[in-house]
C-alpha cells in the first residue's frame, strides 16, 4: 500500500519559503491506479518525485509498504528504490549505446539475486509489449512509441509495488499515445502494483479509477 500523510513540500527563496504542496492525503492499495492532472507549474511532477523517493518532503509522510523511505540510510535508499518504485518518465531516456533488451535489463544490474530469471522476465516484457522482434536494436532505431513501451518494460522488470509515469504520452502522436497507454493499463492489471500517472492528456486520465486535480498546491478528487 501507498500512503501519504499531510504531505507539505516547500522551496527556499530569497522571497522567503515557496510552497509547491499543501497537507496532501491519499492512500492506493496494490491494484489500484490513480491520474493526476494540473496546471503546469502546479507540483505534479514533485509531487511524484517525493512519492518516487528521490525528493523529500518539508513535512508529512511516504509510506510505500509500510516503510518510510526517507527514514532509511543512503545506500538503502537507493537500494529501496531500485527494488520497489518504477519509473517512466515523458523522455525515455534509453541508453543509445545499449541494445533493446540490456536498457531493459538496466534496472537487475544491482539486484542481489540478478541471474537468468531476470533475462527471461524481460523478454517476456518485450514479448507483451510487441518488441521481441527488436531485442537486438538500439534506440536510434525505434519509433519513439517503440522507445516508451521499452521504458515500460524496464520500469516493470524488477516488479516493483509501485510505477510513477511522468508524461508517459507526451512526446508521441495520437496512435503511439493510444498503444502506450493501452499497454500501461494492461500491465498494471496484469502485475496488480500501484500506478500513479501525472499527464496533461485528460482523455488519458480519464481511464483511470481514481482521479486526481492538483491546484493551488492542494490534490483534489475529480
Amino acid at each position: 500500500m501507498l500512503e501519504v500523510r499531510n504531505l507539505t513540500k516547500e522551496y527556499p527563496t530569497p522571497a522567503g519559503q515557496l510552497r509547491v504542496l499543501s497537507e496532501i492525503s491519499f492512500s492506493l492499495s496494490a491494484g489500484e491506479s490513480a491520474s493526476i492532472v494540473g496546471p503546469s507549474g502546479s507540483g505534479k511532477s514533485t509531487l511524484l518525485y517525493i512519492l518516487g523517493a528521490l525528493e523529500p518532503p518539508t513535512a508529512g509522510i511516504v509510506l510505500l509498504g509500510g516503510k518510510n523511505p526517507y527514514e532509511l540510510d543512503e545506500k538503502s535508499l537507493a537500494a529501496f528504490r531500485n527494488q520497489e518504485i518504477g519509473f517512466v518518465f515523458q523522455d525515455h531516456h534509453l541508453l543509445p549505446q545499449c541494445t533493446v533488451l540490456e536498457n531493459v535489463l538496466i534496472p537487475t544490474l544491482l539486484a542481489p539475486d540478478a541471474d537468468n530469471r531476470q533475462e527471461r522476465r524481460a523478454l517476456d516484457l518485450l514479448e507483451q509489449v510487441g518488441l521481441s522482434p527488436r531485442i537486438h536494436h538500439r534506440p536510434h532505431q525505434l519509433s519513439g512509441g517503440e522507445k516508451q513501451r521499452v521504458a515500460l518494460a524496464r520500469a516493470l522488470v524488477g516488479e516493483p509495488q509501485l510505477v510513477l509515469c511522468d508524461e508517459p504520452t507526451g512526446n508521441l502522436d495520437r496512435e503511439s499515445t493510444e498503444a502506450v497507454a493501452a499497454l500501461l493499463l494492461e500491465l498494471h492489471r496484469r502485475q496488480q502494483n500501484i500506478l500513479v500517472v501525472v499527464t496533461h492528456n485528460l482523455d488519458l486520465a480519464a481511464r483511470f479509477s481514481t482521479k486526481y486535480k492538483l491546484v493551488d498546491t492542494r490534490l483534489y478528487v475529480i
